[in-house]
């Protein structure tokens, strides 16, 4: 029988989100039921509702969440009713091309629960990144359930699920940063300032944080920055080479996904360097580079597929890294707020207010 919950609903193309009912099933083979404790409101779930990821309509918004292990399916032996976890959308199969050549982070065949989630009427719902986790409960495969150490406050274990592991792991990860590298990272939101914190714990010297507002600046000095640009007032390619002796850095993260700043970070690397594409573009977004300079600069141009992590391995590592002191990030909870605030949180993220708004249950 389907259990009743409230969630957040986009029912069309830059509609405001709605609070209504949601039917979630009782899980079958292989998932498991949710229920949510937090769920940061990222900017991904505001590209579902303004159509910049698929017009699969309705969306179940929200992903970057934290709860309890209600119950699980048949076949299921990770995780327990009872357990904590994090969610995360990228449940590794074990058994794609990637997974075989030992490479689970770039698993082509993650999976999502088999059961549609509905409205009341019975019509379809499509899960934000295969969960939906703005809703008192959710059901996701059980692979997508990260069970970690229930010390870390919900509202702070939500984030490392999306925002916080896309950009510390897109620096360290993906970009390979290690001690005594110079790195900049072009916007600074939840996301680039997770890079900028990643950066930091991998031993980087030079970490050079570009905005085009002061106090998302401010904020970056928080999570690592030692250096500050803004691109409002500043050429940022210039920037970044007079502060790391005229050659540029050695991986620049490219935190918004647009075709003008990765311009800018390609030209702000050092020869041999990385950039790393962190930021997610539109689908209508195009790029233009001359191929000269794609072969004379060398190094590598990289995208970054959720910070190329491993739940099981990452995830409890950054909480343990957390609880010892070593990781701020409580930092990046601006605010807490009810589930009827997603819409108004959604207006704060767009005038640069907040980092991160928590939806708590």
């Amino acid at each position: 029988m389907a259990i009743s919950v409230q969630g957040v609903v986009s029912r069309g193309k830059g509609e405001p989100v709605q609070v209504t009912e949601v039917l979630v099933p009782e899980p079958g083979p292989g998932e498991a039921l949710v229920r949510i404790q937090a769920c940061g409101v990222c900017h991904t779930d505001l590209h579902y509702k303004m159509g910049g990821i698929g017009d699969d309509y309705p969306y179940l918004l929200g992903h970057e969440a934290a709860g309890i292990v209600e119950a699980v399916g048949d076949n299921v032996t990770d995780v327990a009713p009872g357990d904590f976890v994090i969610l995360n959308w990228r449940a590794v199969c074990g058994q794609c091309r990637a997974c075989k050549r030992g490479r689970p982070w770039y698993c082509f065949n993650t999976h999502n629960a088999k059961q549609k989630m509905t409205l009341a009427d019975g019509t379809p719902l499509s899960p934000a990144l295969g969960i939906g986790a703005f809703a008192e409960k959710t059901l996701v495969a059980s692979g997508q359930c990260t069970k970690v150490n229930p010390a870390i406050a919900p509202e702070t274990a939500g984030l490392i699920g999306c925002g916080v592991m896309a950009g510390l792991g897109a620096a360290i990860n993906t970009g390979g940063v290690t001690r005594g590298d110079s790195v900049a990272v072009i916007g600074c939101g939840g996301v680039g300032d997770a890079a900028l914190l990643g950066a930091r714990l991998a031993g980087a010297t030079t970490i050079i944080a570009v905005d085009i507002d002061d106090k998302k600046l401010e904020w970056a000095r928080e999570f690592g920055a030692t250096h500050t640009i803004n691109s409002r007032t500043t050429d940022m390619v210039e920037g970044i080479r007079e502060l790391t002796g005229g050659f540029g850095a050695d991986v620049v993260v490219e935190a918004i996904g647009r075709p003008e700043t990765y311009k800018q970070a390609f030209f702000a690397r050092d020869l041999a360097g990385v950039v790393v594409l962190v930021g997610v573009p539109t689908p209508d977004m195009q790029l233009e580079l001359p191929l000269l300079e794609v072969f004379g600069r060398g190094g590598a141009l990289k995208s970054s597929w959720y910070g190329d992590c491993l739940p099981s391995r990452d995830f409890p590592m950054l909480v343990d890294l957390h609880l010892d002191g070593r990781l701020p990030l409580e930092k990046f909870v601006s605010e807490t707020i009810g589930i009827g605030d997603v819409e108004a949180a959604f207006t704060k993220m767009e005038h640069g207010e907040v980092l991160r708004s928590v939806v708590v249950f």
